[in-house]
């Protein structure tokens, strides 16, 4: 583990692993990036460099919450940019860390060289995702054992009816196989999450989808979309739109392929992103 000083002197953690050229890699949530692991083997092919946010993992918690706002977190990236002495950085983020990482790209287009969005949140581009595509692509599960209490959980919340209960109850979409595996990793993700720091994330001011849109479609550099095909979070018709946004971007939906598809097919995901981000 290793530590920097942000541009408030909060002192924020990230990991390293791997060899070769490095990956800044942001997780969801924002949690800590335990839950990354080494994605499914990719260190084998880059050294990633995975950033805990503020107030996660070993970061230190600021005072107030304000700084925990998606678009205030973009200056923790490019402070961990400088720290490492990166003139440019391939970028990797999953789920709500795609928010901060298209944010980052709209800001910092120069030193962005490659972004890989993994199943990403589309807030920060405003992409509506209609509960009847998530319907329709949670039913590619309907075979499965947990499916009614989990379909039934879905629909509550398409709804506008979430809970606790529901979320929990949902959580074997997120994963292609709901196993013990799987069920452990979901527990301490769990367990890693801080509610205030999510809830921050995304206050009043965090999103500008229009400036950030006008942005993207000027953002010259390769990007890759990786979707999971049975993922209802992400669906592959969401991330075909969000993929047109950049003038320069590849979709590829892995077959089978949930949340969190290095858990699903560790080989077929690094394979597809280790291709994408090229060996330097």
């Amino acid at each position: 583990m290793e530590f920097f000083t942000s541009y408030d002197g909060t002192k924020l953690s990230y990991h390293m692993s791997g060899d070769g050229a490095p990956v800044v890699c942001l997780p969801g949530g924002p949690t800590a990036s335990a839950y990354l692991g080494d994605l499914g083997g990719l260190s084998a092919h880059r050294q990633l460099i995975l950033l805990d946010p503020r107030g996660t993992g070993r970061s230190e918690t600021p005072q107030g919450t304000a700084s925990y706002r998606c678009d205030r977190l973009v200056a923790d990236v490019e402070a961990l940019r400088a720290h490492l002495s990166l003139d440019r950085m391939d970028l990797l983020a999953h789920c709500a860390g795609a928010n901060l990482a298209v944010r980052y790209a709209a800001r910092h287009p120069q030193r962005v060289s490659r972004l890989a969005l993994i199943t990403p949140s589309v807030r920060a581009v405003g992409i509506a995702i209609a509960g009847d595509l998530r319907r329709e692509t949670a039913q590619l599960r309907r075979d499965e054992p947990w499916f009614p209490e989990a379909f039934a959980a879905l629909e509550a919340i398409v709804a506008g009816k979430a809970t606790n209960d529901t979320w929990q109850a949902v959580a074997p979409f997120s994963y292609g196989r709901w196993d013990e595996a799987a069920q452990a990793h979901h527990a301490a993700d769990a367990e890693r999450q801080n509610p205030e720091v999510m809830t921050a994330f995304g206050a009043p001011g965090a999103f500008d989808p229009d400036a950030t849109r006008t942005a993207l479609a000027r953002f010259a550099a390769p990007v890759l979309l990786l979707a999971g095909e049975v993922d209802p979070g992400a669906p592959p018709p969401a991330m075909a739109e969000f993929a047109g946004l950049f003038p320069n971007a590849e979709l590829v939906v892995q077959p089978r392929a949930g949340h969190f598809p290095w858990l699903d097919d560790a080989d077929r995901f690094v394979s597809t992103v280790a291709a994408f981000l090229g060996s330097a």
